[in-house]
């Protein structure tokens, strides 16, 4: 019987993602090891019958005790291989070069004792050279690639108890002829296994690196918005600095004190000064710079309440519902950037309704599930399947398309997902965040 046939390994990453390609390493490095012990377990029990047939229907005298030894020393070893990488663990090439030399040398000590060269299976060791080809790293393959070729000469060279009859002008009546045939067929069909694996596998190492690589942009895109933000926010501070104190000046003016319609759009220019002001600094505070403040803790029913109050107030609301459906009073972290994630994708739905936006908070297995419903045209089809993209916008206008970008990101950010799609003769979003992202951490000072 062959040894078992392991996975290939992934090739090196490309620049820029090596922390990915590390982990994508390790998990496919971790089911490699897992299908090889599989796999000589079958390759042990396989064994087990061959030799009985050779041995008894075959009539050809096998040494026994010895072929059964080395069948239960790679039992062992098998055995302890499952225990040593039982979990996640990172699994180096040196773990499977040894696993590979173990195999080698079961396979050169069963055929010594059952024929040596002339043994059919010999052709086995083929199979070990491209099963390293494909595994280990090309000083490992040139290793094996030595040593079997060192074990061919060595049957060669030192003939084993058993001599096998072989006729091959026999055709397909002499034994020799039919091992051939059986090797042969034997290892066609491990290279096209082994040859689909190496395609599903690169396949799944080039879709998360693909994957990755998307993130890894969009992230970037992020840090460039987010610094072209901080600027303007710098640089938007003093001129509404300038316009609120100039305004407060009118309000005290005789001319805008003794005009009621003048003094109540001076108020609404300062309120909306003081807005711009808020969102200023909101911005300023995303960034990383705020006044040294620690994290405000909060409960979700509280966070959501203040946060749904704080944009009716501040946005033309028709028609809104805000359907509450919070067990409990989960003590949270208040996060201005799902704040701010939850306002854009209110804003979208606002702008989009002909009458109607509800939102409707819930928990579901430890999971907060927000479902913003609105009852406007929905999303055209081909958005559908690139939602999350910077600049998918069906409002028809440059630049746009930026809010269910961020709304996304920052919802992967605290590992949650967000879901769009049309139904009830509108579009739904709904994000989907764990509840151990929000909750508040016990402060270890405090007894």
């Amino acid at each position: 019987m062959p040894p078992p046939l392991p996975p290939p390994p992934l090739d090196p990453p490309a620049p820029g993602t090596r922390p990915v390609a590390d982990a994508i390493g390790a998990s496919a490095g971790s089911n490699h090891m897992r299908q090889l012990i599989q796999l000589r377990w079958i390759a042990v029990v396989g064994q087990l019958p061959t030799i009985v047939v050779v041995h008894a229907a075959m009539g050809i005298a096998l040494p026994l005790p010895p072929m059964l030894a080395v069948l239960a020393a790679l039992a062992a070893f098998n055995l302890g291989a499952m225990l040593r990488w039982r979990g996640q663990r990172r699994v180096s090439n040196a773990s499977l070069l040894l696993g590979l030399l173990v195999d080698v040398a079961a396979l050169t000590v069963q055929l010594y004792l059952s024929g040596g060269i002339t043994n059919p299976f010999a052709f086995l060791y083929l199979l070990q050279v491209v099963l390293a080809a494909v595994l280990l790293r090309p000083w490992s393959t040139w290793l094996i690639v030595a040593l079997t070729s060192a074990c061919i000469v060595g049957l060669a060279l030192f003939p084993g108890p058993v001599t096998l009859p072989a006729s091959p002008d026999g055709g397909l009546s002499d034994p020799y002829v039919q091992g051939l045939l059986l090797c042969f067929v034997l290892i066609a069909a491990l290279l096209v296994v082994s040859v689909i694996r190496t395609g599903r596998t690169l396949r799944a190492r080039d879709a998360g690196l693909a994957a990755m690589r998307q993130r890894a942009a969009e992230e970037e895109h992020i840090v460039r918005m987010g610094l072209l933000a901080s600027g303007a926010a710098h640089e938007l501070g003093t001129p509404l600095s300038t316009m609120a104190v100039i305004l407060g000046d009118w309000r005290r003016l005789p001319h805008f004190a003794a005009e009621p319609e003048l003094l109540e759009d001076v108020a609404e220019m300062q309120a909306q000064v003081q807005r711009c002001k808020a969102i200023v600094s909101g911005i300023l505070a995303s960034a990383g710079e705020t006044r040294g403040e620690a994290p405000r803790g909060t409960t979700l029913r509280a966070f959501l309440d203040g946060l749904v109050d704080e944009w009716k107030r501040s946005r033309p609301v028709r028609g809104f519902e805000y359907r509450d459906r919070i067990d409990g009073e989960l003590a949270i972290v208040s996060d201005a950037g799902l704040q701010q994630m939850l306002w854009n994708v209110l804003d979208n739905a606002l702008e989009a309704s002909r009458s109607r936006v509800v939102l409707d908070a819930g928990e579901v297995d430890d999971t907060l599930v927000l479902r913003v419903s609105d009852d406007g045209p929905g999303f055209a089809p081909d958005m559908l399947d690139r939602i999350g993209k910077p600049y998918q916008s069906s409002k028809g206008a440059p630049g746009r398309g930026l809010g269910l970008f961020l709304a996304v990101n920052v919802a992967r950010t605290l590992g949650g997902t967000i879901d769009a799609r049309n139904e009830g003769g509108g579009a739904t979003v709904t994000i989907t965040l764990p509840l151990q992202a929000l909750a508040l951490e016990p402060d270890e000072d405090d007894d």
